[in-house]
């Protein structure tokens, strides 16, 4: 099981993917972090999440975490389901009071980044890391041996 689901593809331009998606959950985890009150639990109360005191900081870990193992390509279809949740739960309780309120292309403009953060990790959860990442030595490692 846990073989199969670091197995991934020898494709070079998986690492685009993966550099675009981790960085930009590492960058948005660290500021989770560095600036509480408008990118963590400040931004959290704001839009009326639960217990915003410790939902930014666990939702800033993951990111910090999920970002860091996209960007090595270890653990990458592991690693790139949290952030789907948390790209569908930030474009649910952010997006749709724009629709609401300001129509399709208010909102489709506002989601431009979620929407590609959610594309690009459901990339990885289907693909895997690719040709330059981890799960691809570890797997390739382990069938020579096998």
């Amino acid at each position: 099981m846990f073989l199969r689901s670091i197995r991934t593809d020898n494709a070079p331009t998986t690492i685009l993917i993966r550099l675009m998606v981790g960085t930009v959950f590492l960058s948005e985890g660290i500021q989770k972090f560095l600036f509480p009150a408008i990118r963590g639990a400040g931004r959290f109360e704001k839009i009326g999440l639960p217990s915003p005191e410790t939902l930014g900081p666990l939702v800033g870990g993951f990111e910090i975490l999920c970002g860091t193992l996209i960007l090595l390509g270890f653990l990458t279809r592991w690693a790139s389901v949290p952030l789907i949740v948390i790209m569908v739960v930030a474009m649910a309780t952010t997006k749709a009071d724009i629709f609401i309120n300001e129509g399709f292309w208010e909102m489709m403009h506002a989601a431009r980044t979620d929407f590609a953060m959610f594309l690009g990790s459901l990339f990885l959860f289907i693909k895997g890391g690719g040709r330059w990442s981890a799960d691809r030595q570890i797997s390739g490692s382990v069938r020579k041996y096998s």
